[in-house]
């Protein structure tokens, strides 16, 4: 190093003492930043060798030449090579599938409507069921009320009830639309939206009559954007009691544009306060003082698994009674009935039981024959009918005898 240009001597010098003054102390950073440094301090001190042994020649060679002329220093190369970046990989794009969860739109319209708004709006309707007349129509519709048009859509008594159901942070509306067309009304639970310009626009149909429903009892919306329907599988009209429709639960949510059910049930099984009642019939018919005798014998088997508790037979009233199970019947319901059925104790589950009708019946020709049905019928405890499981068989016929 002796042979070294002098200022060659003390910049090296002062790079060693600098390397020296920045050394640091022990600990993981402190040891992570070291051995950076060592790795740099290696490249520069090659560097700086490379250096030496090109100057050194020229050096050596101006000395003997007598050319005190300093070196041309070499062009100044940055040692550590350029950190390499990786680019965080791209964020994959993501469209919403039909069942991905939709995210809230703060510039979402406002969807809460009122009875008034929607009674005072005209709006499009999804399509009525095939049974409803072409009055029930689905375009600019202004909607009535239960209590001033028929056979035109309108707004049912129920209530209109307001969920965010789309996820977009803004409620929407849903109510309960129906058109009326005889003794029945078809209903559909629609949902209501507002668009950009805050016209009343048609989000969807939750559910109608004939889509597995057959009444539409009333609708609850949850916190969770879910549409509960109460609805039943029977539309009581004319003289059908109230009390033989099934009522379900069903739970809705709007998925891919549309709402769908989210779970069972999702029909209706058999009715089990329902049984399977027979009839089955002998008679004998003999000539009298004064006439004829008819001895009617009715079996009546229970085949489903419900007690009926009282069974009631029509038809019966093809003479004067006289003897038999007449005393048996009820008086009241014979007298609701102005005596034309007979309404007896009943039939258990899996058991049979015989009632004997004797009565008196005029003498006729037989030009004057006629064919007489008798039925059974299923009652509760409280006096309620019901409808039997197969109605076929619960039917017997008496020949033409008179």
């Amino acid at each position: 190093m002796s042979d070294l240009d002098p200022r060659l001597r003390e910049r090296l010098t002062a790079y060693r003492a600098d390397v020296t003054a920045r050394a640091v102390g022990p600990g993981p950073d402190q040891a992570r930043r070291t051995l950076r440094r060592r790795r740099r301090t290696r490249v520069v001190a090659v560097a700086a060798a490379a250096v030496v042994l090109v100057l050194a020649p020229v050096v050596a060679n101006a000395a003997l030449k007598g050319d005190r002329t300093p070196p041309v220093p070499a062009e100044s190369v940055d040692p550590t090579p350029p950190p390499t970046t990786t680019p965080p990989p791209p964020t994959p794009s993501v469209s919403q599938s039909p069942d991905s969860t939709p995210t809230a739109d703060p510039g979402a319209p406002d969807g809460r409507i009122s009875r008034a708004q929607l009674l005072a709006a005209r709006v499009d309707l999804p399509t009525w069921p095939q049974t409803a007349p072409s009055t029930c129509i689905t375009t600019n519709v202004r909607l009535a009320t239960t209590s001033n048009k028929s056979f035109v859509p309108l707004l049912t008594d129920l209530s209109v009830d307001h969920a965010d159901l789309d996820g977009d942070g803004a409620q929407e509306t849903v109510a309960v639309v129906a058109c009326r067309y005889g003794e029945a009304l078809a209903k559909q639970v629609v949902a209501f939206d507002r668009d950009d310009d805050g016209r009343i626009v048609t989000l969807g149909r939750v559910v109608r009559t004939t889509d597995g429903v057959e009444d539409i009892l009333g609708v609850t919306l949850t916190a969770a954007g879910t549409v509960d329907v109460r609805v039943a599988d029977l539309q009581p009209c004319c003289d059908t009691p109230t009390y033989w429709k099934q009522e379900q639960t069903r739970t809705y949510r709007f998925k891919g544009g549309r709402f769908v059910q989210t779970g069972v049930p999702t029909k209706f099984g058999k009715d089990p306060r329902l049984t399977d009642l027979r009839l089955s019939m002998t008679h004998t018919l003999v000539n009298v003082t004064g006439g004829r005798e008819l001895t009617i014998v009715l079996t009546v088997t229970n085949a489903g698994s419900v007690d009926a508790a009282q069974v009631q037979f029509r038809g019966l009233d093809v003479g004067a009674p006289t003897t038999g199970d007449w005393s048996r019947c009820d008086p009241a319901a014979a007298a609701a009935d102005d005596h034309r059925t007979c309404l007896v104790p009943g039939v258990p589950a899996g058991e049979s039981r015989r009632y004997t009708f004797v009565q008196r019946v005029p003498s006729r020709s037989g030009t004057d024959a006629t064919t007489r049905f008798f039925f059974v019928t299923h009652y509760d405890a409280q006096d309620r009918q019901w409808r039997d499981r197969n109605e076929k068989d619960n039917k017997v016929q008496l020949p033409g005898v008179f």
